[in-house]
């Protein structure tokens, strides 16, 4: 099958090449909900969250009942150099455009008309007024990249006037586009930090007529599992569609380049390997689960940007680490700074009104950025830290001596620390000691709803084997009682007999130790220090 589909990771996605998880429902809301109801707005997501791709098929399905004007803004810096480049650079991408419509001669003369240089934007507006006139059908206008403008003003100065004609339009006097659609990372009405991160942004942006854009372009389970099947009506895997989608959600949330990174990865380089000889080992579990630790080690764009948006930003460098190692809560609220920026980038989400990490695969890249960022600082951690070979049996993880060693590890660094010190920085101090451990073959990750400062689940991949570790600070017996029966759960809900609770007792009369308990009927090993 040499002309076989592939899963595509950069570029846009066309059906004919390429296996795609089916967009047709958010499209068809955009062309009924937005641009049916003449609505100007901004699809503005996250880096290689699927906008060109979304746009090219809004782009074909409005095509159906409009004139489309699709441009990109893409590779245009030249266009942005004065107020009269831009006008004739519009100009000229629109006259493109407009070869793939069917539009009258009038129309088509009125268009190729050439722009004043004494007032370029005064020319502009008269010929889209005209133009638009001109037209049988409605006009719409679409912008890709819109937030790769050089010059900041020259582009406000343009939403500017596409302002101006909505209004006027709307009133009556004027006749411009039917509806108007701008896709890129930046929010409008945060363009500005593109080019100065450092100031406060502005919210007066001329874009205030743009309606909410809400329409969920992230990969549904359901959508996931709809492209594995077109996947598995080609190859015959034997693949468990449903489990494999939804292992793959669970990783990504339906991030879209990640979903297509994990099955370009399966399907390219994990089947075939001496661990997975075809494709039918591939699509299992652990063949996710392999191609999760291989898109987790990078390197690639998406984490190059990850990296360089959290170090140039520190108010959002600071939230993320409270976050992921204190257990600190912040409240969802898209008017404060840090919150706007990294919903801005994809890198944290709104979950029931408190923010959190947007997905698993991103969350595993911040605590490894995190975790070297400390360990680079800290030459005693370093030089303490246990030859990694002793805990690696078989290829398989003595998670048990892992625990055992990390008694030994703690109590010769950290016994003399205070209370505040570890109650802050003991998930850390753990994660720290693990990390190298388990680098290169295996991941964790932090179950949500148990991050907290108090306790939270640190689930371990290594092997194609789930490793289950609570870490807790002790506040009495009562809350020491829960915790077991939450471990308890999480074994239960992993499949794993066997899990680790770690204790940190700031009891003077506390037990430190290592002992065996059950737990249910399972069991565990219960670590205090």
């Amino acid at each position: 099958m040499s002309n076989r589909r592939r899963f595509q990771t950069t570029g846009i996605c066309v059906p004919k090449l390429h296996y795609m998880v089916d967009i047709s429902n958010a499209v068809e809301r955009i062309a009924a909900d937005y641009v049916g109801k003449g609505e100007y707005f901004t699809i503005n997501r996250a880096r290689q969250f699927g906008k060109t791709t979304t746009m090219e098929q809004l782009c074909v399905r409005l095509k159906q009942d409009y004139i489309v004007l699709f441009i990109s803004f893409e590779a245009a810096d030249d266009c942005f150099v004065s107020l009269y480049t831009f006008a004739q650079g519009f100009v000229n991408k629109v006259e493109v455009a407009l070869e793939g419509n069917t539009v009258s001669k009038e129309a088509a003369d009125i268009w190729n008309e050439p722009v004043s240089r004494e007032l370029p934007l005064d020319s502009l507006n008269r010929k889209i007024t005209r133009f638009c006139r001109a037209c049988e059908r409605p006009v719409v206008l679409m912008v890709d990249e819109v937030d790769k403008s050089s010059d900041n003003q020259v582009f406000l100065s343009f939403l500017g006037l596409l302002r101006e004609k909505y209004l006027a339009q709307a009133a009556g006097r004027d006749c411009s586009f039917w509806s108007v659609i701008l896709a890129g990372v930046y929010d409008i009405k945060n363009l500005k930090l593109k080019f100065h991160p450092g100031e406060e942004p502005k919210y007066n942006s001329p874009w205030n007529i743009a309606a909410d854009f809400t329409v969920d372009m992230s990969f549904s389970r359901e959508g996931i599992a709809g492209m594995l099947s077109e996947y598995e009506e080609d190859y015959h895997t034997g693949m468990d569609v449903e489990e494999n989608a939804e292992l793959i959600f669970s990783y990504t949330r339906g991030y879209p380049y990640l979903v297509s990174y994990i099955c370009k990865c399966i399907d390219e380089k994990t089947a075939g390997s001496g661990e997975f000889p075809d494709r039918a080992a591939a699509w299992t579990r652990n063949g996710i689960l392999a191609a999760v630790r291989q898109l987790v080690k990078g390197p690639n764009m998406l984490y190059d940007d990850m990296i360089k948006h959290v170090e140039e930003y520190p108010e959002l460098h600071e939230m993320l680490g409270n976050i992921l190692f204190g257990g600190q809560e912040y409240a969802y609220h898209e008017y404060d700074r840090s919150v706007s920026i990294g919903r801005m980038f994809g890198f944290i989400e709104n979950r029931n009104g408190s923010v959190a990490v947007a997905n698993r695969i991103f969350e595993s890249q911040l605590y490894d950025y995190f975790l070297a960022e400390e360990t680079k600082e800290n030459d005693l951690q370093r030089e303490r830290q246990p030859e990694k070979n002793q805990f690696i049996v078989n290829g398989q993880l003595d998670m048990d001596l892992v625990m055992r060693k990390f008694y030994e590890y703690y109590t010769s660094l950290y016994s003399e620390e205070d209370e505040r010190f570890i109650e802050k920085y003991g998930r850390k101090i753990f994660l720290m000691y693990l990390r190298p451990i388990i680098n290169g073959a295996g991941n964790f990750y932090v179950e949500d709803q148990s991050r907290t400062r108090l306790r939270s689940d640190i689930i371990v991949d290594y092997g194609g084997k789930q490793y289950v570790i609570e870490c807790k600070i002790w506040r009495g017996e009562a809350y020491h009682q829960r915790g077991k029966e939450q471990l308890e759960d999480y074994l239960e809900a992993y499949g794993v007999e066997k899990g680790y609770l770690l204790t940190f007792d700031f009891n003077k009369k506390k037990k430190p130790g290592i002992r065996e308990a059950a737990c249910g009927d399972k069991s565990m090993m219960e670590i205090v220090v």
